[in-house]
């Protein structure tokens, strides 16, 4: 029989937000019995944008901006049923993105 797992993937744009989120599932899930993998910190994604700063004369002067999107895995192996409902009653932080594979 293979075993269960359950995965979450989470997205943020503050780091130390999905750090504290990533701590909450590790520590409710290890509180309920099961075993944790992570949080596993996947690689950042930097959308970069270039804006003209004056339409007209100054139109070698650009600004840059840039949005970073941190990622984190959490792995939680051979789930119980209370394991899955602390975890359905887990409330996050707002800014926070959960996906959930089972």
């Amino acid at each position: 029989m293979p075993k269960q797992r359950i995965r979450i993937r989470l997205k943020a744009y503050d780091h130390r937000l999905l750090d504290k989120s990533a701590a909450q599932i590790v520590e409710t899930a290890q509180r309920t019995g099961a075993d944790v993998v992570g949080p596993v910190p996947l690689p950042t994604r930097i959308e970069k944008f270039t804006v003209l700063r004056s339409p007209f004369i100054d139109k070698d002067s650009r600004e840059q901006f840039e949005i970073r999107t941190h990622k984190r895995l959490v792995d939680i192996l051979d789930p119980s049923s209370k394991t899955v409902d602390a975890l359905m009653r887990l409330s996050l932080a707002a800014g926070v993105d959960i996906e959930i594979k089972m």
